[in-house]
């Protein structure tokens, strides 16, 4: 059976352009990180900015999955069992 495809990340350009400048922000960071390395820059100091990153991606997954789920309620695809089961993967997926 081939796998269902996902429609477009997000509608909103707006919100997408959110999402990526966010992700955007984290791989600056993770640039940061391998300098860091490179460097030879204190445990405690690439550790600090590796759980920057986490967190910026974090925050960047929990915008995009409301983001979507406003979509969803907005086209009225709120009811549908498959795309609520689908939503909440995604936000147990972050736990």
């Amino acid at each position: 059976m081939a796998k269902k495809l996902s429609p477009t990340v997000l509608k909103n350009e707006e919100q997408r352009e959110e999402v990526l400048n966010r992700v955007k922000r984290a791989e600056g960071q993770i640039a940061g990180v391998i300098r860091m390395l490179e460097d030879g820059r204190s445990c405690e100091e690439v550790v600090h900015q590796m759980s920057a990153v986490g967190k910026a991606m974090n925050t960047a997954a929990i915008t995009l999955i409301a983001a979507s789920l406003e979509e969803c309620i907005l086209n009225k695809k709120s009811n549908n069992p498959e795309q609520r089961e689908r939503l909440q993967k995604l936000f147990l997926s972050l736990a």
